[in-house]
């Protein structure tokens, strides 16, 4: 296995481009942590439209209750994630558990 052992400062600059990429892409900075190069960020969930919604649900039947109900709970959950570089310095990203 191959060990590529970034420098403080080439650590520092793959980090600083990771958050900005995430908060380039929606995400809002949480928490950051320069000696120890991690952060976490957080989405707001989405806004689901009901009407919508209603009048598929009215097309198919009621069909399109199954899928507007997996919507409102999953689409409307707040996502959060934890950026950081390992003791190898390399980037990873895990999602942490909202309550």
């Amino acid at each position: 296995m191959k060990y590529n052992h970034l420098s403080h400062e080439q650590s520092m600059q793959v980090f600083s481009n990771m958050i900005s990429t995430k908060v380039h892409n929606g995400f809002t900075l949480e928490e950051r942590n320069d000696e120890l190069l991690f952060a976490v960020l957080s989405k707001g969930g989405k806004v689901v439209n009901h009407s919508l919604n209603f009048l598929i649900f009215c097309l198919t039947l009621g069909l399109w209750s199954f899928a507007w109900l997996y919507l409102t709970f999953e689409a409307s959950k707040q996502k959060k994630i934890l950026v950081a570089i390992d003791e190898d310095g390399l980037p990873f990203e895990e999602r942490c558990l909202v309550a």
